[in-house]
């Protein structure tokens, strides 16, 4: 079986590193790409090139990652032609309350200070040093952090959009989900079985982080060297509660700091064509 989002199948469940690699850069780039090709036409800079080098500064600029200031250019309706302002009049809110996860006081706008407070939040509930966060991105999950995961199972699962894993099975269905034991349950391709049961995992949680729609914008899954019998009430809770809290973060994420990165992007592109 082909690993999530492959395209192309090997010889048997175990990829060779070159295919991943290949795999990766393919889907990595694609967006990016994409994006490019938006932005060389609406500001007839000429070649994608000149693009490139409008979305990297404006995503350094800005602190939001490549791929994502890529996806938001492809995702959000063009601003008005000649307009001084990508989005004039926009509402601006403070960052959402996260009260069960370990922050610094001036991190509560960052990204990836919020995805590494809620991945430790993750593994203190469900006792377990090994788990990621995965974001919602261009139709498929998209791997953001990570710990206690070896190489193979990270290269491997970069990038989920088959139904054959245990999280795009529980972003689909909008609720936590547990595999008891990784290696007899059904939800899985064998590729991805293995990928996970290398990695010395037996076990996994997901649990969807959803904005107040419901809307799934990412998942946060533990994993666990042995069987899982099942979390408690209380735990259960506090996980679904941190996947509450952290999809509304996310939603604020991308309505403040990715639409004012548009904003430093659509002002130095209007800038540099006067």
């Amino acid at each position: 079986m082909s690993p999530p989002g492959s395209g192309t199948a090997p010889t048997g469940p175990r990829w060779e590193q070159w295919q991943l690699d290949r795999r990766n850069r393919r889907l990595g780039h694609a967006g990016v790409a994409h994006a490019q090709d938006i932005l060389a036409r609406r500001y007839r800079l000429g070649c994608t090139d000149a693009a490139f080098e409008l979305l990297k500064t404006s995503s350094q600029r800005s602190n939001v990652k490549l791929h994502t200031l890529a996806e938001a250019v492809v995702r959000t309706p063009a601003p008005d032609r000649d307009a001084r302002s990508w989005f004039p009049g926009r509402a601006r809110f403070s960052p959402p309350r996260l009260p069960g996860l370990r922050l610094d006081a001036g991190s509560r706008d960052s990204q990836g200070a919020v995805l590494k407070a809620t991945l430790h939040r993750l593994l203190t509930i469900t006792q377990t040093p090994m788990g990621n966060v995965q974001l919602a991105e261009s139709g498929r999950l998209h791997l953001a952090r990570h710990t206690g995961l070896n190489k193979y199972f990270t290269d491997f699962f970069a990038f989920v959009e088959t139904p054959t894993t245990l999280c795009a099975q529980a972003a689909s269905a909008r609720r936590q989900v547990t595999v008891p034991d990784v290696g007899t349950a059904a939800v899985f391709d064998e590729a991805s079985r293995q990928a996970i049961l290398q990695a010395g995992s037996r076990a996994a949680h997901s649990v969807p982080l959803t904005n107040g729609k419901g809307r799934v914008l990412g998942m946060v899954s533990s994993h666990h060297e042995r069987p899982l019998t099942g979390f408690s009430r209380p735990q259960l809770t506090a996980l679904q509660q941190t996947g509450s809290d952290v999809g509304r973060w996310l939603s604020w994420h991308w309505d403040t700091v990715v639409l004012d990165a548009l904003e430093r992007l659509h002002a130095q592109a209007v800038g540099a064509c006067r």
